[in-house]
C-alpha cells in the first residue's frame, strides 16, 4: 500500500510525518520490474528534469 501526502512548501511535518519516516528510515529499498534498481551506468547517465531552484544571494 502507497501513502502520499500533499504538502505546502515551507510547512514544517506533524509529529505523526515526523514519527513514520523515522519508522521507515532502516526499511530495505524493495526493488521490482515496474521499478527495477538502476545499475551504475544508468545512474551515472540520470539528469533533473526539474531543476533545483536557485539560492538566494543575501
Amino acid at each position: 500500500m502507497i501513502v502520499t501526502y500533499k504538502r505546502e512548501p515551507g510547512t514544517p511535518l506533524t509529529p505523526e510525518q515526523i514519527k513514520r519516516l523515522d519508522e521507515l528510515k532502516d526499511r530495505p529499498i524493495v526493488f521490482d520490474e515496474d521499478c527495477p534498481e538502476m545499475t551504475e551506468e544508468q545512474l551515472r547517465q540520470f539528469r533533473r528534469v526539474n531543476p533545483l531552484p536557485k539560492a538566494k544571494a543575501h
